[in-house]
């Protein structure tokens, strides 16, 4: 019976794990089955205004299932990477870990180390993948089931699954549905990898592309971006970190708009605010640098989301104002 190691962190991660737990008896997806040894993920820490310690999702499906949960932090350290070799798993599936593993763990198990990342590689290897596809306003999103080597997403592929995309998804549901398929991808690579019949893929690195992973300040908006680039940009930091401007000194996150493109016949400062009527609804349609934001839902520093309908309703006096520090 195989060992294998599982290795994850966020929702993500979770249904690849649970996948794996349903399967794991004889004959289910292996011939033989296998035992997941143990679940390593990152350490817990405070979170929330009451700083309690939250466990990852990744730790409570585990424990769900009374599956070991092992925190050991780097596995830079020696003493962590000579712990995980005395398990002799025979495999190690990652699934946004959040870590960059050494190439002595790599080599640690002898059906090597697969990871499920969240794109169709070689394009958008780092750490925002689902947030850069939106970015890009891509027709389709997908999975590749990778084997891990030194570099950052670079190994070669075993497999990759489409999704193709309506756009209106937000990084959040598209982070959803994309690890339910990467979980249905490495159900259908796993017997295959297992069993010989795959060949690894080496990536074409001069079709490569890259992302980083964002922060808190990419939210700030630049109101003389176009307005298409701002209406992806609402989706894809959709939760984090959320698209976000300032009125009256207060922070004023933008959750739902779209653009029109058109051309603003005077000259009007990006940034400025006026209400349009569309179809019995107020919205403000805010000017940029090409094109005009119609923003439909946001949220007042400090108060609940809102409707542009509610939002107008006390706060009329923003027609006019120019949005921004």
């Amino acid at each position: 019976m195989l060992k294998i190691v599982y290795m994850g962190t966020p929702n993500f991660a979770v249904p690849a794990l649970e996948m794996l737990i349903a399967h794991a008896a004889p004959g289910a997806l292996l011939p033989d089955g296998y035992e997941i040894v143990t679940v390593i993920t990152r350490p817990d820490k405070p979170a929330g205004r009451g700083r309690g310690v939250v466990f990852s999702p990744v730790k409570q499906a585990a424990l769900a299932h009374n599956i070991p949960v092992w925190q050991p932090g780097s596995f830079k350290k020696a003493e962590n990477s000579d712990a995980l070799a005395a398990y002799h798993a025979d495999l190690y599936v990652v699934a946004a870990f959040g870590q960059i593993l050494p190439q002595k763990v790599l080599d640690q198990p002898r059906y090597g180390t697969i990871n499920i990342h969240a794109s169709l590689l070689p394009r958008y290897r780092g750490a925002d993948p689902i947030a850069e596809a939106i970015l890009q306003g891509d027709k389709e999103a997908g999975v590749s089931i990778m084997l891990l080597d030194a570099g950052v997403d670079t190994g070669p592929v075993l497999s990759r699954k489409t999704l193709p995309l309506k756009g209106d998804e937000t990084t959040g549901t598209l982070t959803t549905s994309l690890s339910t398929l990467g979980a249905e991808a490495l159900q259908e690579v796993l017997p295959q990898w297992i069993s010989g019949v795959i060949t690894p893929e080496p990536q074409n690195n001069e079709l490569a592309t890259h992302t980083r992973m964002l922060n808190k300040e990419d939210g700030e908006i630049q109101w003389t971006t176009p307005a298409a680039v701002l209406a992806r940009k609402v989706r894809a930091y959709q939760p984090w970190p959320g698209l976000y401007s300032y009125w009256k000194g207060k922070m004023l996150k933008i959750q739902g708009a779209r653009s029109l493109s058109m051309d603003l016949k005077d000259a009007v400062q990006p940034g400025t605010v006026s209400i349009r009527d569309e179809s019995g609804h107020k919205v403000l349609a805010v000017a940029t640098g090409a094109g005009l934001l119609l923003v439909k839902q946001l949220q007042l520093e400090g108060k609940k989301s809102l409707s542009t309908d509610e939002f107008l309703r006390g706060y009329a006096q923003i027609n006019g104002d120019v949005l921004g520090k």
